[in-house]
């Protein structure tokens, strides 16, 4: 009856890290209060969403990142990501964990990102996920490759497009599973210094097209305030952070229609000095 019970705990939480599990890692504060409409930003968490956003940051960055999926502890999720700015190019590295004792996933991965030319960057990353079902039930592991580039078109104007999972990573033997695939292209216009607007347009070769909008407000140098919403299926998040001098807190939650909520606390770090 254990052996029962710990299967169908199993099968529960696979049903509800099912998105973790296909290659949707776990993102940061701010792009879970924008929508996730963030392929065309560049910051900490570029390194989940577009590789080659990351050549734009000039400066060591950390950030640490935990989620408590539809408030359940079960379905917890924590992420940590380093990108480190080099003379030439960008060089990230993340590791992100969720579930719990009866299912967790677990991903990994470095990256590198440079600026081709003056206004367009591109970016490769390599990762490795790993899923384990307790009570031996099984236990995967595969890797996967994303890219990503970032086209400035204007000081207040750019263009991101991803893909994640290139090669369609196995998964399973079994009915051969697949880690699926997704590309995103998206763009983001500061409309003024304190407004920032974005949006993106995501396709998972299994399910259909996802449009994400999100907005940033401003209104005060040190305080930003957010909302964002996703299509298919309908989810809305709102946020806010705070940006000290080198620390950056990030809070966001997200509402989904028929599960909940899902609060998200981000903290980052980020180096004085840009690299030489």
């Amino acid at each position: 009856m254990n052996h029962f019970s710990t299967l169908i705990r199993a099968l529960l939480t696979c049903v509800s890290l099912c998105t973790f599990a296909q290659s949707n890692p776990i993102l940061g504060a701010r792009s879970i209060s924008l929508g996730n409409a963030t392929v065309a930003i560049s910051d900490v968490w570029s390194y989940q969403s577009n590789p080659g956003a990351l050549a734009g940051i000039k400066k060591l960055t950390l950030s640490t990142t935990y989620q408590c999926r539809f408030l359940l502890k079960e379905f917890q999720a924590q992420g940590l990501v380093h990108v480190q700015p080099l003379r030439k190019g960008v060089v990230s590295a993340g590791l992100a964990m969720n579930g719990n004792s009866t299912l967790r996933v677990i991903r990994c991965g470095i990256g590198y990102s440079l600026m081709l030319f003056e206004k367009f960057s591109a970016g490769v990353q390599l990762n490795y996920q790993g899923t384990t079902i307790a009570e031996n039930y099984g236990r995967t592991a595969t890797a996967t490759a994303d890219c990503g580039v970032l086209l400035r078109l204007t000081e207040n104007c750019k263009i991101g497009a991803s893909v994640s999972n290139i090669g369609r990573a196995k998964l399973a033997d079994f009915q051969d599973e697949r880690l699926s695939t997704k590309m995103r292209l998206g763009t983001l216009i500061q409309l003024s210094n304190s407004v920032l607007l974005c949006s993106e347009a995501e396709k998972d070769l299994d399910h259909p097209l996802r449009f994400k909008v999100g907005l940033e407000y401003i209104p005060h140098r040190i305080v930003a305030l957010r909302t964002g919403c996703q299509t298919n299926p309908i989810a809305l998040s709102a946020g806010f952070g705070i940006h000290w001098t080198t620390i950056r807190l990030d809070f966001a939650t997200q509402y989904h229609q028929v599960l909940g909520w899902t609060p998200q606390l981000t903290f980052t770090y980020q180096g004085k000095n840009e690299a030489k």
